[in-house]
């Protein structure tokens, strides 16, 4: 039987390898160029992807222009003069050629592309909006862009060459699997998908996507394990006469309480703050607050999903409902204290993410 596949994404600090200070500012440089380019890009191939797919909408063409969302050469209505997703290529190609790497081009043409046909019945049906791309946006790049990918014992890191780029790792105390995925693609036991590289605040993240194969456990469909998320107990948990409860109220707002009233404290100070660079250096303490409650929230959030997924495993239970959600939604919604510090979306997705890596069919009443 073939072996199930997921697709796994680590993001991994990258340093430019290369000893002069200047050569690494200047290859800095061509990062921030490609990315600014890629933004534009973006942008770009998809309202070209919607007007394409809505042209249809508009009603004051006569009756008799027959169209088609093809080739001209292959088929005889067609109204594009090469293939459709050749056609945005094009677009972007011809208006950013010599400014950035026709890989990135390609690669970003074909995720879009992708995730616009995935979501095209809800713009079709005003359910969803269309992607709206930042400044920040990281561009996308395939596995056949890297050469010389090694690991250098000396200094303890992975090394490679994007776009005649050099650069290592940094992965300092890692205590997730990063390392060993990226010694696993060097043995050829996994391989690496297309990836991206984002820049925030100066420094290089890699954001590596690696094919994995399901975990398998001896796990049993008929054995159902009911779950509800809630802000008292963030998950209860029940299989069989089996129950259990992960996390309480006051351990998950505790600390995020104490946060948030820091961050509090630290905006009525900021008037008081030494200026000199703007609104950013005054609400620097502000900002440091900010990103300690999102870390906090995430990692109570993963130590959740993990400890119910590995609940269910235990006890072989290879369906996983979790019961009476849209009520909660709504009731959740009536009350802004709970709205705010409840965090629902974001424990589904990894509740959703580590029960298809386990093999674990996943439903939500």
């Amino acid at each position: 039987m073939k072996t199930k596949t997921l697709s796994l994404t680590r993001k991994i600090q990258l340093n430019i390898d290369l000893p002069d200070y200047e050569a690494r500012k200047e290859a800095m440089a061509k990062l921030y160029d490609w990315q600014y380019c890629c933004f534009k890009a973006a942008n770009i191939i998809v309202t070209h992807l919607y007007c394409q797919e809505m042209i249809k909408e508009f009603f004051y063409f006569t009756e008799d222009i027959q169209y088609k969302l093809a080739d001209v050469k292959k088929h005889e209505n067609g109204i594009l003069n090469r293939s459709r997703i050749n056609s945005t290529y094009r677009v972007v190609s011809d208006r950013f050629k010599g400014q950035i790497p026709t890989e990135v081009l390609s690669s970003l043409n074909r995720n879009l592309e992708s995730s616009f046909q995935k979501n095209r019945p809800q713009y079709w049906s005003g359910e969803r909006s269309l992607k709206n791309f930042r400044r920040d946006i990281g561009f996308p790049f395939a596995p056949r862009c890297m050469w010389g990918f090694h690991y250098d014992e000396d200094r303890g890191a992975f090394c490679f060459r994007l776009f005649q780029i050099p650069f290592r790792t940094y992965l300092g105390r890692d205590f997730s699997d990063k390392r060993s995925l990226l010694h696993r693609v060097l043995k050829g036991e996994t391989r690496l998908r297309t990836s991206e590289i984002k820049l925030k605040d100066g420094k290089i993240f890699w954001l590596a996507v690696f094919d994995i194969e399901q975990e398998q456990h001896a796990l049993k469909p008929q054995v159902i394990a009911e779950a509800s998320l809630s802000l008292e107990y963030p998950i209860t948990v029940k299989i069989g006469r089996n129950r259990m409860t992960i996390g309480t109220k006051e351990e998950f707002l505790y600390r995020r309480l104490a946060i948030q009233a820091a961050r509090k404290r630290a905006l009525t100070g900021s008037v008081h703050s030494r200026g000199g660079h703007g609104r950013k250096r005054k609400l620097k303490a502000v900002d440091k607050f900010r990103e300690k409650e999102i870390n906090y929230v995430n990692q109570r959030l993963h130590v959740y999903s993990r400890k119910l997924i590995d609940f269910c495993v235990k006890h072989q239970a290879g369906t996983l409902i979790l019961i009476n959600q849209e009520a909660k939604i709504e009731a959740a919604q009536e009350e802004n204290f709970v709205l705010r510090n409840w965090n629902y979306y974001e424990l589904t997705k990894k509740i959703e993410y580590k029960a298809k890596k386990a093999g674990i069919e996943l439903l939500i009443d």
